[in-house]
């Protein structure tokens, strides 16, 4: 699958951490992005004869949200966040299918300007099959709180 975007630049992760393959839509206005996800088995977390645990849910609506804030900082370069809590984690599927596109949703509920919590659901064509809320933190001093490399 190939992005339109380039991730590398938008995530502050290097590959094989790089768990969407694509952001399909952005609405600003409204408060969210929509990425996309297809399971195959060079990716990391896949197991073979399984698919991906529905559990790394989290990570690719972690992501997901990473793109968000991406666009709403003006494209200015990405910073780490740390997710501070998921809360009604929800899911239908043990795994994610091998071969299958996946949609992730994100929407920013509410925003201090450094706590964000944001609503997050995973489709599958139009069939929800996760869901969970997401509170992050994306103040300035991220970096200082994260251990040195």
């Amino acid at each position: 699958m190939m992005s339109k975007y380039d991730l590398t630049k938008i995530l502050p992760h290097k590959p094989p951490m790089i768990l969407i393959d694509d952001i399909k839509s952005i609405n600003p206005d409204e408060h969210y992005l929509i990425s996309e996800f297809r399971v195959y088995p060079e990716k990391i977390f896949y197991e073979k004869g399984k698919g991906i645990n529905s559990l790394a849910g989290i990570e690719f609506m972690a992501q997901t949200i990473a793109c968000y804030s991406y666009f709403k900082s003006g494209c200015e370069e990405p910073q780490p966040g740390l997710l501070l809590g998921t809360r009604l984690f929800n899911n239908k599927t043990d795994y994610f299918t091998e071969g299958k596109n996946y949609q992730v949703k994100v929407h920013e509920v509410f925003t201090d300007n450094e706590i964000v919590v944001f609503d997050c659901l995973i489709y599958d064509n139009d069939n929800e099959i996760a869901s969970a809320t997401i509170n992050a933190y994306q103040g300035g001093n991220v970096k200082e709180l994260l251990p040195s490399e």
